[in-house]
């Protein structure tokens, strides 16, 4: 047991030399990925809408790749998922609302 104890220090360094690089390489990514808009980007949130509604009104979706197509398919599964399971955390239950 004694042998066990005095090697707890290696392995926690060890373990902190293995992990160090990908928290690294997290962290550089969270701090580009993970920020809040910023006031400026709302102004392409908006434009955004905007190409939306003037491609349903004028049928440019008709000309979309099969690639685009499947990969706005995707997004847009992936939205609604998070939505579901934001609405699951908010209830506390996958069943109904508890009242």
């Amino acid at each position: 047991m004694s042998k066990l104890i005095a090697r707890i220090p290696v392995m926690a360094k060890s373990a902190v030399d293995a992990a160090t690089p990908k928290l690294n390489t997290f962290m550089r990514y969270a701090k580009v990925e993970l920020v809040p808009p910023t006031p400026a980007e709302f102004g392409g949130v908006t434009q955004g809408f905007g190409n939306i509604i003037k491609s349903a009104q004028t049928g440019a979706w008709k000309q979309l790749t099969v690639k685009d197509a499947w990969r706005n398919t995707l997004v847009t599964v992936e939205v609604m998922c998070w939505f579901f399971i934001g609405e699951c955390i908010g209830k506390g239950t996958f069943v109904g609302y508890q009242v």
